[in-house]
């Protein structure tokens, strides 16, 4: 479920950027605006950026072999930190340069109540990308604000659209300003501050994309699983105390693992049909869960 609506989300962006890139260029070579070049370069990144989150999909979603029995669920992972940097480099860095450039070479934006109606549009096709995106995490999001959310969802394919389609409409907003205040008042600094802008946008962006997805591949903790399936193992009878649980993100599975103190008097056999009962019923209650390792001890 995780993986159709994280393509989903995608789909819906590379359509919205590559017609949004196109257009944004267009209008940049027409009109001269650094902004809008940023934004077409950021739109065109945002482009390839898909392409290999749908690589990351593609790739997680492969059969586990004797060298990697777990599968590669954290293969997509991989793929959208490329992508954070690519956001990083290619969109922030770029942008800031042409800024910067033109801030300090003289150049003129012509025709720029045209921009400002190709970014009204543009606008409106990234607010249909982002509808999407947050249509898709609906199911994972459970009811969580949108900054609680980006702390602590696994879908990191969702994480980087929904990042991309917040700071490209952010991003529209900061060129929209810039062409606006060239257009009052004939000084093109503006525009080219505007560019300058937009790409420190992006490196933020980038920035707390990639230290989300980082966290995610050194193993980050399913804190809701590990806490549910704490107490649910507390209200079993036969378990005297729980010692420790983890719940680790493996792409779109948990790996659960658990000590914990059994009754002293279960035979091999019981303590075997209940470890195995347990298991089945915490796969039942949470569908993430693919491995369980439980292990019998009376101290952590």
């Amino acid at each position: 479920m995780a993986h159709s609506n994280s393509t989903k989300a995608i789909i819906y962006a590379l359509v919205a950027n590559l017609a949004i890139a196109l257009t944004k260029t267009i209008a940049a070579i027409w009109t001269g605006s650094g902004s809008l070049l940023a934004e077409a370069t950021h739109s065109f990144a945002d482009c390839g950026n898909q392409v290999l989150l749908f690589i990351g999909i593609k790739r997680a979603a492969a059969s586990a072999t004797p060298k990697h029995p777990m599968g590669f669920g954290r293969e997509s992972y991989i793929w959208s930190m490329m992508v954070a940097i690519t956001l990083f480099s290619v969109g922030g860095l770029f942008s800031i340069y042409e800024g910067w450039e033109r801030y300090h070479q003289a150049h003129t934006v012509e025709n720029a109540e045209f921009a400002l109606g190709i970014l009204m549009a543009a606008t409106l096709m990234e607010a249909f990308s982002l509808k999407g995106a947050l249509a898709a995490m609906q199911d994972e999001r459970e009811g969580r604000g949108l900054w609680q959310w980006f702390k602590e969802s696994h879908s990191s394919e969702l994480l980087v659209v929904v990042g991309e389609d917040l700071a490209a409409l952010l991003g529209l907003l900061i060129a929209a300003i810039a062409l606006g205040l060239t257009l009052l008042t004939g000084d093109n600094r503006y525009d080219a501050m505007g560019s300058m802008l937009i790409g420190m946008l992006l490196v933020i962006v980038a920035y707390l994309i990639s230290r989300e997805i980082h966290s995610l591949l050194l193993g980050e903790a399913d804190a809701s699983i590990r806490d549910q399936a704490k107490q649910f193992l507390e209200q079993q009878s036969e378990v005297l105390q729980t010692l420790n649980i983890w719940a680790i993100n493996h792409g779109n599975n948990v790996i659960l693992t658990v000590k914990a103190e059994l009754k002293p008097d279960l035979t091999v056999a019981q303590a075997v049909d209940l470890i195995n009962n347990y298991e089945r019923q915490l796969k039942i209650r949470h569908p993430r869960i693919k491995w369980v390792f439980f292990e019998i001890d009376n101290s952590d």
